[in-house]
């Protein structure tokens, strides 16, 4: 990869050195790189990205996050790190934040299963179980016990893939490394999701590294998580449900080893298709009273905690309405 004028030029290689025909891509029209394979760049091409306030993130061959080029921070001020420090250290604040978090993801988990339970799919059992611990969400004291009632949301929500899939199985949550084909896709497309979220925060003025549901921790952007929580069932899991019941991926897609699953760069590229497609959906805002993309609506999740932590408005997450 390098730049070409105003464009950034890939030429790919193949495992004989020998290179193929250069695509340019206009700067203008990139947000973002996400980086699957090897990648040959030097610093003049990093020096134009950082300019361009575009953002570069790594993964290994096993869909691992790796690390991230992050454009100069053009937004961080002062008071906003002053302010969203304290909401951390003060345990009260900080449980009403996380808990917020917590009750969107839950929310917006129970739409996606009530959307597939209204077309003939029984699932009365996890909407039942999924509603008791989203009622509980309010009276835990403390952030573990957050993090038990979201363990307990997860399980019995994945439980539930496998009645909504038509064709697979998701037999529990396997990470690190994921055992079948749905957790390969589950696992790949929160790490999209996380990175998106990363991306939004990084054209505000928050810090991605304090966070409130997630502890922050040494080389990781934790705030990502936490916010990736409200959007994974919207984004990631719908994309799932999509390409698996269309058939857009399918087993020849995966690489099936003994003890692992990942996915093939074909794969890949149709759940990439698919994911972008649904960013690039739009919506009527109720409040804002436009149409906003979903993508756009994560960086205004980003805006809300903001005026929140600048003591301007009460947050409150995001909720499917329609």
């Amino acid at each position: 990869m390098s730049r070409k004028d105003n464009t950034l030029k890939f030429t790919p290689v193949d495992e004989s050195g020998k290179e193929g025909t250069p695509k340019y891509i206009p700067v203008e029209g990139v947000s973002g790189l996400y980086c699957f394979g090897s990648l040959d760049a030097n610093s003049a091409l990093y020096n134009f990205l950082g300019k361009a306030g575009i953002n570069v993130h790594f993964f290994d061959y096993y869909e691992h996050y790796t690390g991230s080029f992050q454009a100069k921070e053009y937004l961080l001020a002062g008071k906003m790190q002053i302010e969203q420090t304290k909401y951390y250290l003060s345990a009260k604040k900080r449980l009403y934040i996380a808990s917020q978090f917590i009750d969107g993801a839950a929310f917006n988990i129970l739409k996606n299963l009530k959307y597939y339970h209204n077309r003939g799919k029984a699932l009365d059992y996890p909407l039942e179980k999924i509603t008791a611990f989203s009622e509980s969400i309010s009276k835990a004291h403390d952030i573990p016990s957050l993090m038990g009632l979201e363990g307990n949301i997860r399980q019995t929500y994945y439980a539930a893939f496998d009645t909504i899939l038509n064709e697979h199985a998701m037999e529990g949550r396997s990470k690190q490394p994921p055992l079948n084909e749905v957790n390969a896709l589950v696992s790949f497309g929160n790490m999209m999701c996380y990175t998106l979220c990363l991306d939004q925060i990084y054209h505000t003025q928050l810090n991605p590294t304090i966070s409130f549901l997630h502890e922050p921790g040494y080389r990781r952007f934790s705030l990502a998580l936490d916010i990736a929580e409200i959007f994974k069932p919207i984004l990631v899991d719908r994309t799932i449900f999509r390409v698996l019941n269309k058939k857009e991926v399918q087993s020849k897609d995966f690489d099936i080893q003994v003890n692992r699953v990942i996915l093939k760069e074909s794969g890949k590229k149709a759940f990439v298709r698919a994911f972008e497609e649904r960013l690039n959906e739009t919506i009527m805002h109720r409040i804002l009273k436009k149409q906003v993309s979903y993508k756009h609506l994560v960086k205004l999740e980003c805006y809300k905690l903001s005026k929140h932590l600048l003591g301007m408005d009460q947050y409150q997450p995001f909720k499917i309405w329609w």
